[in-house]
């Protein structure tokens, strides 16, 4: 109690003294340390409140006139000297003083501390003292820090990043963004890119109605993710690039910007483009190809369906493209195969499209069409060019094309029925002489049903025992005698009547059947022409004819010394019957097998001479033993004389090579007289005996 409040009233005083002790009270409470100090050198505590513990950890006596330690030697080292500065300056200029610096604890830590106070002074107005008040704020200062170490690895990362970051404001400016989006865009510099675009939908996107989009998803969703579009680079090329981006709003929820990343993803996009491409177009021609065909023509027919239009299916074969590709090499083929598509390509609208399903074959969808006329004029259009010369590595090659076409919807209304007609078409324009188009009709599809029917039957045929062997004599002109026979084969089915080999062997030569039923043939002839030689106690000459595939096949020389072997028959007697158009082709491969199998010592026949156009140059290089005239040649000869002079002149080069010349399709005496007259040496046909059974045959020689 001091001199004041002893002339004070009891009553008031009691109220001083409760003051007193309710602000020793808080002062004891504060978390931090009430102070009074000289401004000597180690800052001399004259009065330390209770905080100062839980501050420095030591007692308020332990500071008191520096008692243990004086709190010049408690503040960090590198701090006193700015420290007193700050306060010496705002103390001797009468101003209060805040300042945060370090100091040491007592268990050794460094703390941060906020301090303020302001100088005190006498009645004089001299400064005597400081006080004021130091608390702990070491967990701010942490937090601050880690505040700004999160904003450098966030500035790090926003500077250093490969992908583009960017802030634009809902009008379309950037308001922020780093380095890597100005790289993106071709720009030089943050600034750069700040001072060349303020418009983002103009200047930016290539679509303009992209940012619309992208302000729509925005607004519907509050982000937007992997959007893609095509954007401007400074130089003018265009790129595609993905975004990312969400709405940023204050905590009244008002829009303040949009946030975001870009990421340029050109090569992927090229990439993805190229698989694209590649799974939908041909890899050499760079036409569709036939996964897309199904799509097109489903498209198509929509599409006509809607505006009662036509649609052309054209199924495009080029005629014997197989011959040139296995002999002049795939290199050859590939390249004919690019200019006919180039052709093509040439030849039909860009409304129209064209598919290539591998090999040679190529499909044609020709739509919005009136009338059939339409399709006609493009089909001889497209014969037209695809047979102008080719020029191949500096060789010159002829080409033509077969085309099957179905229309829709007439022709069927599902995409494989289309095909499958087109297709028949294509066929029928193949047997009607290549180099032509055909139309799908009912007619072709049951004459297609009868192929397949009999592809189906030739399979088990053999296993069946259907095949069965007749035998038309030749007539020596010179004797008048049979001096030998053809082998023919007929099929009969265990059900149904005899089948005509006009009917099957095209289709087992296409299938590749005709080298089991060309062996089957040839080990029966040989067995017949035993049973020959046993009835008339001599050989008879045979002939067997050797299909065109069959005799491409590696192994026929091999296969014919075998049988001749296993049937123990003279391979003198045995004749083997060549069909000339087995020459138009690889000549010098076609000369080896024949020599080959000319020193198995078997006779060697060309037969339907005539009907060829390469042989001649090479004839008189061929082991052969006789020409067979094409019937072709004989058959109504009274009308046609035309024809004799090349009966002669066949007989003439003929016999000029010492070859015998045997006529095939003998019918009228005339033709038998006039052959005889003109020199040829044998002949067969229906004016002497039809194709007959073996035991016929037999008995024919024995009368």
């Amino acid at each position: 109690m001091n001199l004041y409040t002893k002339t004070l009233p009891p009553n008031l005083t009691r109220l001083l003294q409760d003051r007193e002790r309710m602000l020793r009270t808080l002062i004891s409470n504060l978390k931090g340390m009430v102070y009074c100090c000289l401004l000597d050198a180690d800052w001399t505590m004259i009065y330390v409140s209770d905080g100062c513990l839980s501050l420095t950890g030591y007692k308020p006596e332990d500071l008191l006139f520096n008692h243990v330690i004086s709190y010049e030697n408690l503040t960090f080292a590198e701090d006193r000297e700015w420290v007193r500065k700050v306060i010496e300056d705002a103390a001797y200029s009468s101003r209060h003083y805040d300042l945060e610096y370090q100091i040491t604890h007592a268990n050794g830590e460094i703390r941060w501390v906020h301090e303020s106070g302001l100088p005190l002074f006498n009645e004089d107005q001299e400064l005597v003292a400081l006080e004021g008040f130091i608390q702990d704020i070491t967990q701010r200062k942490r937090s601050e820090q880690l505040a700004r170490d999160a904003e450098a690895r966030y500035r790090s990362i926003f500077e250093n990043a490969i992908e583009g970051i960017y802030q634009t404001s809902p009008a379309g400016q950037y308001l922020d963004f780093n380095p890597a989006l100005a790289r993106i865009y071709g720009y030089e510099s943050i600034q750069d890119l700040s001072n060349s675009v303020s418009d983002i939908q103009c200047q930016i996107y290539v679509d303009p109605g992209k940012r619309a989009e992208y302000m729509a998803i925005m607004e519907s969703r509050g982000q937007v993710q992997n959007f893609e579009a095509q954007v401007y680079k400074k130089n003018g090329d265009i790129i595609w690039i993905t975004e990312n981006a969400r709405e940023v709003r204050d905590s009244d929820g008002q829009l303040l910007f949009y946030e975001g990343t870009v990421e340029d993803i050109s090569e992927r996009k090229y990439y993805q483009e190229q698989i694209e491409y590649q799974a939908t177009h041909d890899s050499l021609t760079g036409l569709l190809n036939r996964t897309m065909l199904a799509d097109r023509l489903e498209q198509s027919m929509h599409f006509a369906d809607r505006h009662q239009h036509i649609v052309a299916i054209a199924f495009l074969d080029l005629d014997h493209f197989k011959l040139i590709n296995d002999s002049m090499g795939h290199q050859i083929g590939d390249g004919i195969l690019m200019i006919i598509a180039e052709r093509l390509s040439e030849c039909v609208r860009d409304s129209d499209s064209i598919v290539r399903l591998g090999g040679d074959e190529f499909v044609l969808l020709l739509t919005c069409l009136a009338k059939i006329e339409d399709i006609t004029h493009t089909m001889r259009r497209i014969l037209a060019a695809v047979s102008l010369p080719c020029m191949v590595d500096d060789l010159e090659f002829l080409v033509s094309c077969s085309i099957g076409i179905s229309v829709y919807p007439d022709d069927g209304r599902d995409v494989n029925t289309l095909l499958k007609h087109a297709d028949s078409a294509m066929y029928k324009a193949k047997q009607s002489g290549r180099n032509n188009f055909q139309l799908y009709t009912q007619e072709l599809n049951q004459a297609l049903t009868e192929r397949i029917e009999i592809e189906y039957r030739l399979r088990n045929a053999i296993d069946n025992e259907e095949f069965l062997l007749h035998f038309q004599p030749k007539i020596s002109l010179v004797t008048g005698k049979i001096c030998g026979a053809e082998a023919l084969i007929r099929w009969q089915p265990s059900e149904g009547p005899l089948i005509s080999p006009l009917s099957f062997i095209p289709v087992a030569e296409e299938t590749g059947q005709i080298e089991f039923i060309g062996r089957w043939v040839l080990i029966n002839a040989c067995r017949a022409a035993s049973q020959i030689k046993a009835l008339l106690g001599r050989p008879l000459s045979v002939a067997v004819n050797v299909s065109p595939r069959q005799f491409r096949h590696c192994d026929l020389v091999s296969t014919v010394e075998r049988i001749i072997l296993d049937t123990q028959v003279d391979p003198a007697y045995l004749e083997l019957e060549i069909t000339e158009s087995s020459l138009v082709h690889d000549t010098p491969a076609f000369i080896k097998t024949l020599h080959d199998l000319k020193a198995l010592g078997v006779t060697l026949a060309i037969d339907d001479f005539g009907t060829g156009y390469s042989s001649m140059a090479y004839l008189k290089d061929f082991p052969v033993d006789r020409l067979k005239i094409d019937m072709a040649f004989v058959s109504n000869l009274e009308n046609e004389p035309a024809n004799v002079a090349i009966l002669k002149a066949i007989i003439a080069l003929g016999h000029s090579l010492d070859l015998k010349v045997v006529a095939e399709g003998v019918e009228t005496a005339y033709q038998q007289a006039f052959l005889h007259g003109i020199g040829c040496d044998e002949m067969q046909g229906y004016y002497f005996s039809k194709p007959l059974p073996l035991a016929e045959f037999l008995k024919l020689l024995q009368n």
